[in-house]
């Protein structure tokens, strides 16, 4: 089920050389495939059955479809990109903006409270980053100051996530009640 609610667990296992394989069975809430390119989902209702005193495959597997050209910054979590390393904010820069690795994994870690007020604890956790609080991981260093890049990350944060620093929160407005 963790899976089917956070796909992108999947790019830890993904390899260069082959798509990835998932069986599960088919959730109530679910129509399509949940999963991008390159992930090939079997349901286990469509596609197993008991044959033998073992389980059977039905069928051959069908051919994934050939991933479409889909532009990796496209939002699709609010203004964010499906893996959160990508932003459109107009109001700060003309062009999506770039997150390190660390950087997406916080806002998707923010997110997934859904503009809740959380503790930066328990977002670093849900995060995996080692920090005190978020507002480190888009601190800027000495070496990347003046860069525009740096400067549109941190004013991309400073615009998306609430602090309130006497209480010790943080949240995300913009992830309030998205589904």
């Amino acid at each position: 089920m963790r899976v089917l609610q956070e796909p992108a667990l999947l790019d830890r296992v993904r390899v260069a050389s082959g798509d990835i394989r998932v069986i599960t069975p088919r959730p109530l809430t679910t129509r399509g495939s949940p999963f991008g390119p390159g992930v090939e989902w079997l349901a286990l209702e469509e596609r197993f059955t008991f044959y033998g005193g073992g389980i059977a495959l039905l069928g051959t597997p069908s051919k994934p479809e050939p991933p479409t050209a889909t532009n990796p910054t496209t939002p699709e979590n609010g203004p964010f990109s499906a893996d959160f390393k990508w932003v459109t904010l107009p109001d700060i820069q003309a062009t999506p903006i770039r997150f390190t690795e660390g950087q997406a994994k916080l806002l998707g870690a923010l997110w997934s409270f859904k503009g809740e007020a959380i503790t930066a604890d328990r977002i670093m956790q849900r995060a995996g980053l080692r920090s005190d609080k978020p507002s480190d991981i888009f601190r800027i260093k000495t070496k990347d100051k003046g860069k525009p890049e740096s400067e549109a990350q941190h004013a991309a944060y400073i615009a998306l996530v609430v602090t309130r620093r006497r209480e010790g929160l943080y949240s995300m407005p913009c992830a309030a009640g998205v589904a």
